[in-house]
């Protein structure tokens, strides 16, 4: 028995970006001809001249905020679909509501990875509380297991007592759904005098898993990890036993962007995860989760070699209202584009006795009058507001990803 899911994940990082761009300009071309959304957004693109990171960061970014207005002018799904709503496997609605397609085919989302990495195999009973009304979770995770070849318990969410008793009657041998509901479940086991030693390892997803929340789960027998997945482009990252970051997945690629823009961030620096999925029926370019974080130098070692993400680190969309007016990360990253002396920014915007005060904060060298001048008529030219602004010395504001900081 491998440690390995595939051999995918020992390969070189060479191998790896190598066997991905190869395949990248057949996956745009397919998006161009069969998604009318993505027909439209890259019509002026060259599909083939598009084979290494700096020409796909050249396309522009979908994000899954923008999902709810594409879906409602052309349903269900905006145009972002290669394969059309009749030739689907099954359909569902996320909170928006925004609508997500699954087609035929084994692990359609591709989280056995992640359950492998958490420890599950053949033949192992899964008790899946992910939820299976509506959202994907509870199919998403099902369908995994089912490619593991194990057998599920789909337990859903709610009905404690009976979980817990499931637990003892049906023994699983581990557990997928939000962390804090298997606390609560392993909980009313234990107040019940109900046995659950059989449940030994969890696939979490969902909410974030808190160091507390881990430890107590370890403490009732439970060995914690985490998946990181979305109904849109099922697993983005996962986390391994060494439990030292998220290992992207094998089949997408990941790019960390500042929020509210196209660009890529410095490696090591806080930013949007932005995935192209190599999905056929979903073929989702450039898509931006809405999640902030960032990649962790070197590589796990638990012996798989792809990037590793730090975990979720907040919301990218910090779109914030001041004085009655929309304040957006990219008009931020606008204003500090037309200055090469500023290298980052950051509005930071406080309650000062009745009213709303808006500081710009920039990274630069030069620290003076003249600039200072120039980026207060910036800011009020694109945002429409007056503000302050501070200066600080490159390297000096946190690497949080936050392009508005809102501390009202």
């Amino acid at each position: 028995m491998t440690e390995f899911f595939d051999a995918k994940e020992t390969r070189s990082a060479d191998e790896r970006e190598s066997a991905l761009f190869a395949a990248l300009p057949g996956q745009i071309n397919h998006a161009k001809t069969n998604a009318p959304y993505f027909g439209t957004l890259l019509a002026d693109v060259d599909a083939g001249a598009v084979t290494d990171r700096a020409a796909l960061a050249r396309l522009p970014v979908t994000r899954k905020s923008d999902l709810i207005d594409l879906q409602q002018a052309n349903t269900p799904f905006g145009g972002l679909n290669a394969t059309a709503k009749g030739k689907l496997y099954r359909v569902f609605a996320s909170p928006g509501p925004i609508y997500d397609p699954e087609g035929w085919g084994k692990d359609w989302w591709r989280i056995a990875r992640a359950l492998y990495a958490a420890g599950f195999r053949g033949g192992d009973l899964v008790h899946n509380c992910f939820s299976y009304h509506f959202t994907p979770g509870g199919i998403m995770f099902e369908t995994a297991a089912h490619a593991l070849g194990c057998p599920v318990f789909p337990a859903g969410v709610g009905n404690t007592e009976q979980q817990a008793r499931a637990v003892a009657d049906l023994k699983p041998a581990g557990y997928a759904g939000t962390p804090s509901f298997l606390k609560i479940i392993l909980e009313k086991a234990v107040e019940m005098g109900l046995d659950h030693s059989s449940l030994t390892k969890a696939c979490v997803s969902g909410e974030a898993l808190l160091p507390p929340l881990r430890q107590s789960l370890n403490d009732l027998g439970v060995d914690v990890v985490q998946a990181y997945a979305t109904a849109d482009l099922g697993l983005i990252a996962y986390e391994t036993r060494t439990k030292q970051g998220l290992v992207v997945d094998e089949d997408i690629i990941v790019e960390i962007v500042r929020p509210g823009t196209n660009d890529p961030v410095t490696p090591g620096e806080v930013g949007e995860v932005v995935v192209t999925s190599f999905n056929p029926d979903y073929p989702l370019i450039r898509f931006g989760t809405g999640d902030l974080s960032a990649v962790l130098a070197g590589l796990s070692p638990c012996g798989r070699t792809n990037m590793r993400l730090k975990g979720w680190m907040g919301r990218a969309d910090q779109t914030t209202k001041i004085k009655g007016m929309f304040v957006h990360p990219r008009q931020v990253n606008d204003v500090a584009k037309r200055f090469d002396a500023v290298t980052r920014a950051k509005l930071v915007v406080e309650k000062v006795g009745d009213g709303d005060v808006m500081t710009l904060h920039v990274e630069s060298n030069d620290h003076n009058d003249a600039l200072a001048a120039a980026l207060r008529e910036a800011l009020q030219s694109v945002c429409k507001l007056k503000g302050d602004i501070a200066f600080h010395i490159p390297g000096a504001l946190p690497n949080d990803g936050k392009v508005i900081e809102d501390k009202r």
